[in-house]
Formats: structure tokens, C-alpha cells, sequence
């Protein structure tokens, strides 16, 4: 059995330098510009050259996180440093992005490709798929199960298998997640999350009125931290997934501190260097090193249940590092703000503190610079000790409140760079050469892929504000839909029911109930049967695959031959067939380079990704129309549709926490609106009002959107709401304004 690699991550070269010295095998960084961690000072690519080369001494490996969306504008800087990387010859890199993917393949073959938990892999064809594209290892989803990993494992060929083994958890499955940037554009998958999982939220006292509705409770109850996960440890996991034939043990953590990185890393080479008879000693001191880390709580996941009940921590934010107590109470001292509390734990001067306000979850982290043990001044305290401790400035209590102090670092000082520490110096005078090798290179590139000779001017937007308020008597004459459109809906009811509205196409949810009813379905139908797409979710579990695979063929046999693919690994469920097959938008396509991509794989038509500002919409259409069109390299223009209207799911979890209250409005601590669903077992949460760019179609057809995607699906679809949406695609009646998502704001 081949030795199982334990990959640490690092932020910085501080933790960089800790991860070796815990034992690492291989170390993982972000790629500057386009990393899933940018909210994190990013390495400079002459650090980055240098730690590959320090690794390389060592006969240890690195991999480069490129794991980022990258948006049309960003090609270019995105091209520059893959040439730059390439020279560098690092181990692989993570990628999410199938631009990127593309680019690599075309442009810098020499570059190993990883594909990263963003792009959702949790089944076999998942990673088949995966290898496809060329990728040599693939990182599962963390919401899988030591049984499903194995079942995935056992027939993954050469196909390497990475698994994340401890670290924070998100709470909707990776590459799925859009809450943070619904709350204003800033893209969890473009590595700019805010954290919305960490917020405490309150019922809004009222039913949400969608299907299987309840009465709610009272409004103001007291804010839960309904999302909030627990950190992920794996160690007693560590035998079966060596067992399995995993390759990789993956620690999360690029913004934790060295202390952190160093105390995991350890304890995961404890138990890794462990024979069978040492075992269990090792993995006691293995947890002691966790528990020293100053972490979230921990649980073991997903590892031994699809339902783990201490997963989530309902009752706090999931604060990391050790509680030493609390406080209500500031005062002045001169010109510096103070508090006072009784520390549950030892505190030294330089630890670094996090502040968290309860009840409005903000935090501050801050180094303590100077401790008062009972009015004296002091280096440090022991647990138990009356201290008073100085804020940082421009800190604020919010009144009838309180404040919950954390230790979340200790500081450390990493002993494998102290002598001859890194290169950089000496890599940045060879990349300044290397630059001027390869600019002629690199500028051929940018004209064939990129659309730099575009003018296209932003549509100006109508004077009157879309979607607000109209007073008239008389009712203004229907305006003609200027572009085709499909209308998604999970209801059998409706598609065969009478429809103010006439949509060129149907999306219909492919699901048990659904797929139950399809010969009837397209008997009542008759002709209009071949206007229907199914539109297969985003998540189908490896036990289900099988059962899928036999409602496919069922369809087919029935006659319907169009499909949408939820994830694009389901195009191995039409192999051998003749079927129709389009992308929907959970494929994240923001780049002319990834629109490519899914052409040359067969796929006939695609979404846009669903978070792009009307900027990044531009200028997507712009280089798809300038670069998507050489025969040489077998691509070709396909149509590109938008999501125009519809509640999108901003959090798919496999989670179905006991303290969740279904169809009941729930307020994040701005009161915004939101409705917890069970869809074909996964628990979704969706704003409680949809989106709609309704009011900008022309504009949007302008730009060379092809079709639009009206989606009620999970809506009561009541004959009011159903002439209101026919008021808003016609652009007549008496409607509300309705939030535009990211179109008219910035997409980060």
C-alpha cells in the first residue's frame, strides 16, 4: 500500500515554514489573484517559486491553489502568471475554474491539474469526469461518507483521491454556495466569503407561504446560529482512508496561524508514523495536539453519517481558538478603551485576542499588547486571574450586549527556515528574465483567447426605475418578450395546467414524483411534449447513481430528449445516447475560455453563471463572440442563456439540523428574509422574494443573452402570483421592485 501524503496548507511564509516543521509531506498555497482565499494577503509569486524549490529540496511536494472563478477581464494577468508558474514546475495545481482548465490543456501542458471540492465531486462519474479533463487527482466533496468514499474509491482507476481531514466546514456542499454573494456580491467562490453561516438569525414570524407551509412562531425569538458548523477532525478516520487507497489527507487553513498549522500537522503525523500497536497512544497525544490548536469545537463530519448531530453549533458562531471569558463592561483610561473579566485561561502579551460582539456576531481580532493582573502590569496571567486588558481602537460594544473573548494564537516560530530561510530574492532576479522570454508568448496567447479589441458600449438603462411602482389608469399595452424563454417549474399542475404566459420551452425538475408521471405527462402534452428539458439537480449520491441511471433511460425510451445538467459529470448518463444536452448555471461558466470548454465536451447550449454583474455579463458575451470560434481548436459559438428571474437556492446542504423550522421566515440580523426547504433530501435556503432582471431583456438580448430562465419552482404558484409574473415578463400592471442579485451592483 503506498504511503498516504499529508498536505498541509499555508498562508503565509510563517506557516509555510510550520507545516514542515509538523511533518508535511506537501504543502498547498494560493496562486496569486486567483485563489479561493483572497481575502487573505495573497504570497507573491517569487515566494511561491521559492517554496517550491525549498520543497523540492526536502523531496516534498507543493501544489498551487488556482481555485478561483475567474471573470473575462482577469485572462490576461491569469495567462501571464500560468506561463510564470509553468517555469516555476510546481507539484499540481487546484482548480475549480474549467477556463483555467482549458488554458492549462491548450497553453501550459506541462502544468498538473488537481480539481479542487468547488467543482462539487461526490460521485464516481464525478471523478471520471474529473480525469477526463485531465485532472491526475481530485479532491471529494467533505460532505461525503467513509462508506461512500470507499464505494467511489474502488473504482476510481489511476485517479488519485484527495480528502479534506480537518479544518472548517462550509455548510452548503462547496461550489453550491451563493449566500454571501447575494448579500452583496462578494463570491465565496471567487474566495471573497463573508461568512453569512457564521450570523445568528431569528424568526420573522410569519409562514412563507410556499408549499407544506406551518404556522410560525412569534417574532423577535431569540437568534439562533442556525448554520453555524463545527470544525472537521478526521483522526480516528486516518486506518479506513488508508484502507480505502486515498492518496492525500487534506488539513484546511491557509488564513489560520502557524501555531494552529504546526499543532494539526503534528498531530496527523502522530497518528500517520503510528504502527498498529502504538496506535491508540498515538492518537491520544494526537488530540491533545488538536485540542492546544485553539480551534472551532470539533466533529468528525460526514465521515459516519449523512446526518451527524453534533455537525453544527447552534448555540454559538463557531468562534475559533479558547474561550477565556467575558465581558459587558468597557471603561476609558486616559485615551485608551479597557475591560475587565476573569480569564479562564493563561494569556501572555503578544497572544493574539478575537473580540466577538454578541448579539450582532462582528468580530475583532487583535494582538494584546499590554495585561493588568490586579491593577499591577504584567507579562502574563494563569487562568483564574482578574485581568484588565486594552482594546484596540475604534472598538465598540453594542449596548445590552456582552462581548465573548478568544484566544486564537499563541505565536510560533518555525525552526526549518531559520538558516538560509527562502530564495526569493535570488527567483525574482530569474522571473524578471523570464518575464521578458516569454512576453511574446504570452501576448500571442491573450490575442487568441482574449477579446482586447472590443468597444462594446454598455446599454443605456431606461429612464423610468425598472420594477418600481407605476401609477396609471389604464392598462399599458403588453410589451413583446424580446428574447426566447424557458420557465422552470416543479410542479406537474401547472405545466399542464392553463398558463397566462406561453414560454418557448419547459424546464421541468427531474425528480421521483416527476419522473413518476412522465408517460402521462406526455400524453396530456401531445405535441407540446417536445418542448420540455428536464433539469437534473446538482447532486445525485453515489447509492443513487443506479437508480438515476434507470429514470435516464426510462425518459429516453419515453421520447423526451432534452436534458439540463445540474453538474457536468452527468453527461457520462448519456453516453451511447442521442439526447440534447444543455448546462444550467450551477456549471459556473464566467469566462469565454469555459464556455469553450463545455462546448468542446458536447454540450449543445449553457447558463451563465448566475452571480455576474451587468459588467461581467459585457464583457463574457463580448470575448465569446470574439474568441469562441476557432475550428482549429474544435470549439465553437454555443447559445449562452441567463437566469432572468427566480429564488435561487443560496445554501444546499445534506444537513437537516433538529433546531431548523421548515417554510418559516427566518431574519439574518438585518432583517433580511429567508426560507429553509426539504428538496429530494437535501435542505435548501432561499431568499423569501425572487430576484428578476425582467425589466433589463433587451438589454440582456443586446448583449447576446440567447434565452432567459424564469424559474418558480418551490413558489405556491398561485393565480395572483402567476399574472404578477406575467405583468413582469410583459412589462404592464401594478408590481413591487424585486432585487437584481448582482446585475446592477459588483460582482467581487
Amino acid at each position: 500500500m503506498a504511503a498516504m501524503e499529508l498536505l498541509a496548507p499555508a498562508g503565509t511564509v510563517e506557516t509555510f515554514g510550520a507545516a514542515l516543521d509538523g511533518g508535511a509531506d506537501a504543502i498547498y498555497v494560493g496562486a496569486p489573484g486567483f485563489n479561493a482565499r483572497n481575502l487573505a494577503r495573497d504570497l507573491r509569486i517569487e515566494e511561491i517559486g521559492a517554496m517550491i524549490r525549498h520543497c523540492h529540496s526536502l523531496n516534498k511536494k507543493l501544489y498551487i491553489a488556482a481555485n478561483s472563478l475567474l471573470l473575462e477581464r482577469e485572462l490576461p494577468l491569469v495567462i501571464e502568471n500560468l506561463a510564470l508558474l509553468q517555469e516555476l514546475r510546481p507539484d499540481a495545481l487546484i482548480v475549480q475554474d474549467l477556463g483555467l482548465i482549458r488554458l492549462v490543456r491548450h497553453y501550459f501542458p506541462k502544468l498538473k491539474l488537481h480539481g479542487s471540492t468547488l467543482m462539487t465531486v461526490h460521485n464516481s462519474d464525478g471523478v471520471h469526469f474529473q480525469a477526463e479533463l485531465g485532472c491526475e487527482r481530485v479532491v471529494l466533496s467533505r460532505e461525503m461518507t467513509l462508506k461512500e468514499i470507499s464505494a467511489i474509491s474502488a473504482g476510481k482507476g489511476d485517479t488519485e483521491l484527495e480528502i479534506f481531514i480537518h479544518g472548517a466546514m462550509c455548510f452548503s456542499y462547496s461550489g453550491l454556495c451563493l449566500f454571501s454573494s447575494y448579500l452583496g456580491g462578494k463570491s465565496g467562490l471567487r474566495g471573497r466569503c463573508v461568512q453569512p453561516c457564521r450570523r445568528a438569525y431569528s424568526s420573522g414570524g410569519k409562514s412563507s407561504g410556499g408549499k407544506g407551509g406551518k404556522t410560525a412562531g412569534r417574532k423577535g425569538d431569540s437568534g439562533r446560529y442556525l448554520f453555524s458548523m463545527n470544525d472537521l477532525t478526521g483522526l480516528e478516520a486516518v486506518p479506513f482512508l488508508q484502507e480505502a487507497g486515498i492518496s492525500s489527507l487534506k488539513i484546511e487553513g491557509r488564513l489560520r496561524s502557524a501555531h494552529y498549522v504546526h499543532s494539526i500537522v503534528r498531530a496527523y503525523r502522530k497518528v500517520l508514523d503510528a504502527d498498529l500497536e502504538n496506535h491508540q497512544v498515538a492518537l491520544a497525544e494526537a488530540k491533545v495536539l488538536v485540542d492546544q490548536a485553539m480551534s472551532r469545537k470539533t466533529s468528525s463530519g460526514y465521515f459516519y453519517s449523512p446526518q451527524p448531530s453534533e455537525a453544527t453549533a447552534p448555540h454559538h458562531s463557531g468562534n475559533m481558538g479558547i474561550h477565556l471569558g467575558r465581558f459587558t463592561v468597557t471603561r476609558k483610561t486616559g485615551d485608551q478603551l479597557t475591560c475587565r473579566f476573569v480569564t479562564k485561561g493563561g494569556l501572555t502579551v503578544g497572544d493574539r485576542l478575537r473580540l466577538h460582539v454578541e448579539p450582532s456576531g462582528e468580530r475583532t481580532a487583535f494582538r494584546l499588547k499590554s495585561l493588568f493582573v490586579l491593577g499591577l502590569q504584567e507579562k502574563s496571567a494563569v487562568a483564574g486571574s482578574k485581568v484588565s486588558i486594552a482594546l484596540p481602537a475604534g472598538f465598540e460594544a453594542s449596548a445590552g450586549g456582552h462581548v465573548e473573548v478568544y484566544k486564537v494564537d499563541g505565536g510560533f516560530r518555525s525552526s526549518s527556515l531559520r538558516d538560509g530561510g527562502l530564495e526569493s530574492a535570488q527567483v525574482s532576479r530569474e522571473l524578471t528574465g523570464k518575464r521578458k522570454q516569454l512576453a511574446g508568448t504570452i501576448g500571442q496567447i491573450v490575442t487568441q483567447v482574449c477579446d482586447t479589441s472590443s468597444t462594446m458600449e454598455q446599454p443605456e438603462l431606461a429612464k423610468q426605475a425598472p420594477g418600481g411602482k407605476r401609477s396609471y389608469r389604464q392598462r399599458p399595452a403588453r410589451k413583446k418578450i424580446p428574447l426566447d424563454w424557458w420557465l422552470k417549474t416543479d410542479s406537474l399542475k401547472l405545466l399542464l395546467g392553463d398558463l397566462p404566459f406561453t414560454p418557448d420551452r419547459y424546464l421541468l425538475s427531474f425528480n421521483k414524483q416527476t419522473v413518476g408521471q412522465a408517460g402521462k405527462m406526455k400524453g396530456a402534452l401531445g405535441k407540446r411534449a417536445r418542448l420540455v428539458t428536464w433539469a437534473l439537480p446538482p447532486l445525485i449520491m453515489e447509492n443513487d447513481l443506479p437508480r438515476v441511471r434507470k429514470q435516464v433511460k426510462l425518459l429516453l425510451r419515453t421520447g423526451f430528449r432534452s436534458f439540463q445538467l445540474g453538474h457536468l459529470s452527468q453527461k457520462l448518463l448519456f453516453k451511447g445516447e442521442k439526447a440534447h444536452l444543455f448546462a444550467d448555471y450551477t456549471a459556473n461558466l464566467f469566462n469565454n475560455q469555459a464556455v469553450a470548454m463545455v462546448s468542446e465536451i458536447g454540450i449543445g447550449a449553457t447558463q451563465a453563471g448566475i452571480e455576474m454583474d451587468r459588467g461581467a455579463l459585457q464583457e463574457l458575451f463580448s470575448g465569446c463572440r470574439g474568441t469562441v470560434t476557432s475550428s482549429e481548436q474544435g470549439s465553437k459559438n454555443i447559445p449562452v442563456g441567463l437566469m432572468v428571474y427566480g429564488a435561487p437556492a443560496l445554501y444546499t446542504s445534506r444537513l437537516a439540523p433538529d433546531h431548523f423550522q421548515y417554510e418559516r421566515q427566518i431574519l439574518s440580523p438585518r432583517d433580511e428574509p429567508y426560507v429553509i426547504r426539504k428538496k429530494e433530501g437535501y435542505t435548501q435556503t432561499f431568499p423569501e422574494k425572487p430576484f428578476s432582471l425582467l425589466p433589463y431583456l433587451a438589454e440582456l438580448k443586446e448583449m447576446g443573452v440567447k434565452y432567459a430562465v424564469v424559474d418558480i419552482s418551490g413558489g405556491t404558484n398561485s393565480k395572483r402570483e402567476l399574472q404578477d409574473l406575467d405583468d413582469r415578463l410583459h412589462n404592464t400592471g401594478r408590481y413591487g421592485k424585486l432585487s437584481t442579485f448582482n446585475y446592477l451592483g459588483k460582482l467581487e
